[in-house]
């Protein structure tokens, strides 16, 4: 079984940060391949150790990526 996810992934420092909402999980790399890659790996992990009762309870909840506009100085 296999799950669609989002992964969000931001520059940090030398680095790249991947983050997973849905479940909390993040991981990072030298690359966005690479965050990407960790981030898989971290969230294959996850879903092997994790009780149903927890992956249900962090899958539960709504998340809403979108961008919003706001006025800057």
């Amino acid at each position: 079984m296999s799950r669609h996810l989002t992964a969000i992934v931001e520059r940090e420092g030398e680095g790249y940060v991947a983050l997973c909402p849905q479940v909390d999980v993040a991981s990072q790399g030298l690359t966005v391949a690479e965050a990407r890659e960790n981030l898989a790996e971290a969230l294959t992990l996850f879903f092997e150790t994790a009780s149903a009762n927890e992956i249900d309870q962090r899958l539960s909840g709504e998340i809403y990526v979108t961008q919003i506009e706001v006025a800057v100085g």
